[in-house]
């Protein structure tokens, strides 16, 4: 018989479904779409330049068949093109200028349920909050093995990335070594 799950645990994932089911809501109504799109747009908005439909397949978790449609959608919606790949034999993919405006709308609207749930906490519980989480997705990243990016629907800035301070980038980077 399965140990029984503690309060802590069981309250993380009620929190965890119903944000999950909130940022999918309003990213899928900014988007366009649901599903992956909105990580889509996101992940090319904030960190990948020119990916291959390759790359994009493996961010976002996808089959390459399920790839090319996704890609195909949004193409068909005037948010990205296709174009030559870096080697010759791909193709990149890149934002328009409206799948840009689209994807930051993505990011408010996910930001906008983000802030909302943590509205009531004053600063000095968002705080212990902060380092608790930060603990939390180190471990998740050490046991991560495969499958979408976590990073997929981040704001890059937010996590302070750039100045060493994600834990999910940092806890990467001790497992699998600093990006090349």
């Amino acid at each position: 018989m399965a140990e029984p799950l503690s309060s802590e645990a069981n309250l993380l994932g009620a929190l965890a479904l119903v944000l999950t089911d909130r940022m999918a809501e309003a990213a899928a109504a900014e988007a366009g779409e649901a599903g992956a799109a909105a990580a889509a747009l996101s992940s090319l908005y904030h960190f990948l330049d020119r990916p291959t439909l390759d790359t994009l397949r493996r961010v976002l978790g996808l089959t390459h068949s399920g790839a090319v449609r996704l890609v195909n959608r949004l193409e068909a919606q005037g948010l990205v093109t296709r174009g030559p790949g870096e080697d010759g034999r791909s193709r990149a993919v890149t934002l328009t200028p409206a799948g840009r405006q689209a994807a930051a709308r993505v990011d408010a609207a996910r930001s906008a349920v983000l802030e909302r749930a943590l509205d009531r906490l004053p600063p000095d519980q968002r705080a212990v909050l902060h380092g608790l989480l930060g603990q939390v997705m180190t471990a998740v990243v050490r046991d991560k093995d495969g499958g979408a990016w976590i990073c997929r629907l981040c704001d890059l800035g937010a996590c302070g990335r750039d100045q060493g301070r994600c834990p999910t980038a940092n806890a990467a980077a001790a497992k699998y070594g600093p990006p090349a």
